[in-house]
């Protein structure tokens, strides 16, 4: 019997093909197939983009896997099944799949979708993960900012738990990473502005990437629609002991 493959959540870095780790690189290198994530079929993929920008070539045996834009949980469920079909076929074939990750595959990605209904729909499955940097790392590397010193306490969370989360969180931690601002980024420079902490936010967008930017004054985002890959970094140094 044909020994199954091993499917790899392989974590590509947010943006800097530099940041690609060695063990990334042996397995983009490998026999394994290249499975990539768009957002419709046909569409670009940022994960294959930096790959790109690397200077490898696409294989013509790549999987492009469809994961569209929506909160459907009856949508999201059909295209991550779809999904997972199309890679179970070729694991159970005997050959490695290496699902292509922007970011990092155990942080906020969908890589974890995947490899959940893979090994439900066969429980013999192997799954490996490739550690990556993240874009709040990245972001915080490039400003020359320590994310948590000493004993400081940090929170990641997605700006979509909201505005009356965020101002609390601003209490409870001494430094916060909001990640997809985007929908909230007016409101969130408006709290910011209410508490005082302007100064001590920064903003990140396609951090590591050619069209990268960093923005110190926020008021001059307030009303702007930023790019999806955009991210906060707040420090509260006010915050009650």
């Amino acid at each position: 019997m044909t020994p199954k493959g091993c499917l790899y959540g392989l974590s590509l870095g947010p943006g800097d093909p530099g940041l690609i780790t060695r063990r990334a690189w042996e397995l983009l290198r490998g026999e394994g197939l290249w499975a990539y994530p768009v957002r419709k079929l046909g569409g670009d993929s940022f994960a294959l983009d930096i790959v790109q920008r690397a200077g490898l070539a696409i294989p013509e045996t790549a999987i492009p896997l469809c994961f569209p834009m929506t909160h459907n949980p009856e949508i999201l469920a059909r295209h991550w099944l779809t999904a997972a079909q199309r890679v179970l076929e070729q694991l159970e074939a005997g050959r490695d799949v290496c699902f292509l990750v922007e970011g990092d595959a155990s942080t906020y990605s969908t890589f974890g979708h995947l490899a959940r209904t893979v090994t439900t729909l066969d429980e013999g499955i192997r799954v490996g993960v490739v550690a990556g940097v993240t874009s709040y790392q990245a972001a915080a590397a490039h400003l020359g900012l320590p994310l948590a010193d000493a004993d400081d306490t940090l929170a990641i969370l997605p700006a979509g738990y909201g505005i009356h989360t965020i101002d609390q969180l601003l209490d409870d931690f001494d430094s916060l990473v909001l990640l997809k601002v985007k929908p909230l980024l007016g409101e969130i420079v408006d709290l910011l502005e209410r508490r005082g902490l302007l100064p001590y936010a920064r903003f990140v967008e396609k951090v590591g990437c050619p069209e990268e930017r960093m923005v110190g004054d926020l008021t001059q985002i307030r009303h702007e629609t930023v790019n999806y890959l955009s991210l906060l970094l707040v420090h509260n140094p006010n915050r009650p002991k």
